[in-house]
Protein backbone atom coordinates (compact mmCIF):
# COMPACT_ATOMS: atom_id res chain seq x y z
CA UNK A 1 0.00 0.00 0.00
CA UNK A 2 2.90 2.67 0.58
CA UNK A 3 3.94 2.22 -2.94
CA UNK A 4 0.67 0.81 -5.10
CA UNK A 5 -2.21 2.14 -5.65
CA UNK A 6 -4.39 -1.17 -6.43
CA UNK A 7 -7.62 -2.25 -4.77
CA UNK A 8 -7.06 -4.75 -1.89
CA UNK A 9 -8.43 -8.14 -0.22
CA UNK A 10 -6.83 -8.87 2.52
CA UNK A 11 -8.10 -12.31 4.82
CA UNK A 12 -6.59 -12.48 7.61
CA UNK A 13 -7.21 -13.42 11.00
CA UNK A 14 -8.05 -10.86 13.62
CA UNK A 15 -4.84 -9.87 15.66
CA UNK A 16 -2.44 -10.28 12.61
CA UNK A 17 -1.72 -6.38 12.31
CA UNK A 18 -4.11 -5.53 9.52
CA UNK A 19 -4.79 -1.82 11.04
CA UNK A 20 -1.29 -1.05 10.66
CA UNK A 21 -1.31 -2.96 7.28
CA UNK A 22 -3.67 -0.23 6.20
CA UNK A 23 -3.18 2.26 8.53
CA UNK A 24 0.51 2.84 8.31
CA UNK A 25 -0.03 3.94 4.92
CA UNK A 26 -3.23 6.39 4.97
CA UNK A 27 -1.08 8.11 7.90
CA UNK A 28 1.70 8.49 5.25
CA UNK A 29 -0.44 9.11 2.29
CA UNK A 30 -2.87 11.92 3.78
CA UNK A 31 -1.98 15.36 4.10
CA UNK A 32 -3.51 17.27 7.25
CA UNK A 33 -5.83 19.67 5.60
CA UNK A 34 -9.05 18.79 7.27
CA UNK A 35 -10.90 17.37 4.50
CA UNK A 36 -12.06 13.63 4.77
CA UNK A 37 -10.12 12.00 2.71
CA UNK A 38 -9.83 8.35 4.00
CA UNK A 39 -12.84 6.28 5.57
CA UNK A 40 -12.98 3.39 7.32
CA UNK A 41 -15.65 1.39 8.76
CA UNK A 42 -16.01 -0.91 11.05
CA UNK A 43 -18.59 -3.34 12.77
CA UNK A 44 -18.91 -2.43 16.35
CA UNK A 45 -18.03 1.00 18.39
CA UNK A 46 -15.57 -0.88 20.09
CA UNK A 47 -13.48 -1.74 17.12
CA UNK A 48 -14.07 1.90 15.61
CA UNK A 49 -12.80 3.48 18.55
CA UNK A 50 -10.14 1.16 18.73
CA UNK A 51 -8.86 1.59 14.98
CA UNK A 52 -9.19 4.84 15.60
CA UNK A 53 -6.43 4.85 18.76
CA UNK A 54 -4.49 2.81 16.86
CA UNK A 55 -3.83 4.96 13.81
CA UNK A 56 -3.61 8.15 16.51
CA UNK A 57 -0.51 6.72 17.55
CA UNK A 58 1.16 6.26 14.22
CA UNK A 59 1.39 9.86 13.65
CA UNK A 60 1.42 13.67 15.31
CA UNK A 61 -1.41 15.18 15.95
CA UNK A 62 -1.61 17.35 12.87
CA UNK A 63 -3.23 14.61 11.15
CA UNK A 64 -6.94 14.69 12.39
CA UNK A 65 -8.50 11.09 12.90
CA UNK A 66 -11.98 10.89 14.29
CA UNK A 67 -14.60 8.08 15.18
CA UNK A 68 -17.99 8.29 14.49
CA UNK A 69 -20.46 6.06 15.90
CA UNK A 70 -23.94 5.24 17.76
CA UNK A 71 -24.65 5.39 21.41
CA UNK A 72 -22.64 9.21 21.86
CA UNK A 73 -24.30 12.36 20.68
CA UNK A 74 -24.34 13.18 17.97
CA UNK A 75 -24.20 16.59 17.83
CA UNK A 76 -20.70 16.26 19.14
CA UNK A 77 -19.45 14.29 16.62
CA UNK A 78 -20.98 16.25 13.45
CA UNK A 79 -19.07 19.54 15.43
CA UNK A 80 -15.77 17.80 15.04
CA UNK A 81 -16.55 16.83 11.50
CA UNK A 82 -17.66 20.15 10.95
CA UNK A 83 -14.20 21.44 11.91
CA UNK A 84 -12.13 19.55 9.84
CA UNK A 85 -11.36 15.54 9.94
CA UNK A 86 -8.84 13.70 7.54
CA UNK A 87 -9.64 10.38 8.69
CA UNK A 88 -13.09 9.35 9.54
CA UNK A 89 -13.74 5.92 11.26
CA UNK A 90 -17.04 4.78 12.21
CA UNK A 91 -20.21 2.28 11.88
CA UNK A 92 -22.24 2.11 8.85
CA UNK A 93 -25.30 3.14 10.35
CA UNK A 94 -23.86 6.87 12.29
CA UNK A 95 -22.05 6.99 9.19
CA UNK A 96 -25.11 7.13 7.10
CA UNK A 97 -26.26 9.09 9.46
CA UNK A 98 -23.59 11.90 9.16
CA UNK A 99 -23.98 11.60 5.29
CA UNK A 100 -27.44 11.86 4.83
CA UNK A 101 -27.89 15.20 7.72
CA UNK A 102 -24.60 16.77 5.37
CA UNK A 103 -22.16 16.71 8.16
CA UNK A 104 -19.71 13.71 6.29
CA UNK A 105 -19.09 14.64 2.46
CA UNK A 106 -17.65 11.48 0.25
CA UNK A 107 -16.47 13.76 -2.39
CA UNK A 108 -12.69 14.13 -1.29
CA UNK A 109 -12.26 10.32 -0.38
CA UNK A 110 -9.05 8.47 -1.51
CA UNK A 111 -8.85 5.50 0.45
CA UNK A 112 -12.32 3.23 1.39
CA UNK A 113 -10.99 0.98 3.83
CA UNK A 114 -13.45 -1.82 5.36
CA UNK A 115 -12.39 -3.77 8.37
CA UNK A 116 -14.02 -6.98 9.20
CA UNK A 117 -16.42 -7.00 6.47
CA UNK A 118 -17.30 -10.57 7.30
CA UNK A 119 -18.23 -9.73 10.55
CA UNK A 120 -20.46 -6.98 9.08
CA UNK A 121 -21.89 -8.97 6.81
CA UNK A 122 -23.05 -11.31 10.15
CA UNK A 123 -24.19 -8.04 11.42
CA UNK A 124 -26.28 -7.38 8.92
CA UNK A 125 -24.69 -4.41 7.15
CA UNK A 126 -24.11 -5.41 4.16
CA UNK A 127 -26.37 -2.61 2.60
CA UNK A 128 -25.76 0.06 4.49
CA UNK A 129 -21.63 -0.70 3.02
CA UNK A 130 -22.98 -0.43 -0.78
CA UNK A 131 -24.82 2.58 -0.13
CA UNK A 132 -21.75 4.29 1.27
CA UNK A 133 -19.41 2.21 -1.48
CA UNK A 134 -21.73 4.08 -4.30
CA UNK A 135 -21.25 7.41 -2.66
CA UNK A 136 -17.43 6.88 -3.02
CA UNK A 137 -15.50 8.44 -5.79
CA UNK A 138 -14.83 5.94 -7.91
CA UNK A 139 -10.99 6.96 -8.38
CA UNK A 140 -10.42 6.05 -5.17
CA UNK A 141 -8.36 3.20 -3.63
CA UNK A 142 -10.61 0.48 -1.95
CA UNK A 143 -9.02 -1.75 0.76
CA UNK A 144 -11.15 -5.09 2.14
CA UNK A 145 -10.27 -6.68 5.09
CA UNK A 146 -11.79 -9.89 6.46
CA UNK A 147 -11.19 -13.26 8.04
CA UNK A 148 -13.36 -14.90 5.83
CA UNK A 149 -14.84 -14.27 1.89
CA UNK A 150 -18.26 -15.65 1.95
CA UNK A 151 -19.96 -15.23 -0.94
CA UNK A 152 -21.88 -12.16 -0.37
CA UNK A 153 -18.45 -10.64 0.17
CA UNK A 154 -17.18 -11.73 -3.06
CA UNK A 155 -20.48 -9.87 -4.93
CA UNK A 156 -19.59 -6.71 -3.19
CA UNK A 157 -15.96 -6.83 -3.91
CA UNK A 158 -16.90 -8.00 -7.87
CA UNK A 159 -19.24 -5.14 -8.20
CA UNK A 160 -16.83 -2.27 -6.15
CA UNK A 161 -13.17 -3.10 -6.48
CA UNK A 162 -11.05 -2.82 -9.68
CA UNK A 163 -9.21 -5.83 -10.15
CA UNK A 164 -7.60 -6.23 -6.72
CA UNK A 165 -4.88 -7.75 -5.52
CA UNK A 166 -5.82 -10.44 -2.99
CA UNK A 167 -3.52 -11.27 -0.07
CA UNK A 168 -3.82 -14.19 2.40
CA UNK A 169 -2.67 -14.92 5.62
CA UNK A 170 -1.70 -18.06 7.30
CA UNK A 171 -2.58 -18.50 10.33
CA UNK A 172 0.13 -18.57 12.76
CA UNK A 173 1.24 -21.74 14.37
CA UNK A 174 -0.43 -22.72 17.13
CA UNK A 175 1.26 -21.87 20.77
CA UNK A 176 -1.36 -23.49 22.79
CA UNK A 177 1.36 -26.38 23.14
CA UNK A 178 3.36 -23.92 25.39
CA UNK A 179 0.58 -23.12 27.70
CA UNK A 180 -0.57 -24.97 30.95
CA UNK A 181 -3.87 -24.12 32.17
CA UNK A 182 -5.20 -24.30 36.20
CA UNK A 183 -7.76 -23.49 38.00
CA UNK A 184 -9.17 -23.52 41.68
CA UNK A 185 -12.65 -23.46 43.00
CA UNK A 186 -13.62 -21.17 46.11
CA UNK A 187 -16.89 -19.22 47.11
CA UNK A 188 -17.26 -15.79 46.53
CA UNK A 189 -15.94 -14.87 50.16
CA UNK A 190 -13.00 -16.25 50.27
CA UNK A 191 -11.64 -15.24 46.13
CA UNK A 192 -9.73 -12.37 47.18
CA UNK A 193 -7.63 -14.94 50.44
CA UNK A 194 -6.92 -17.67 47.29
CA UNK A 195 -6.02 -15.17 44.68
CA UNK A 196 -3.13 -13.97 46.91
CA UNK A 197 -1.99 -17.03 48.33
CA UNK A 198 -2.04 -17.68 44.73
CA UNK A 199 0.32 -14.67 43.96
CA UNK A 200 2.52 -15.82 46.89
CA UNK A 201 3.55 -19.49 45.41
CA UNK A 202 4.08 -18.11 42.17
CA UNK A 203 7.37 -15.98 42.20
CA UNK A 204 7.53 -15.09 38.68
CA UNK A 205 3.66 -14.45 38.11
CA UNK A 206 3.37 -11.37 35.55
CA UNK A 207 -0.66 -10.97 34.47
CA UNK A 208 -3.85 -9.21 34.50
CA UNK A 209 -6.50 -9.40 37.04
Amino acid sequence: LLDQDTDIIAMAQTGTGKTAAFGLPLCHHIKAEGIVKALVLAPTRELAVQVCQEMKSFVDSSLKIFPVYGGQPFREQARALERGVDIVVGTPGRVIDMIQRGKLVLDEIEYMVLDEVDEMLNMGFIDDIEFILDLVPEESQRLMFSATLPRRIENVAKKYLSNPTTIKVERSKDTQSLISHSYYETNKQNRLEALNRILTLEEDFYGII
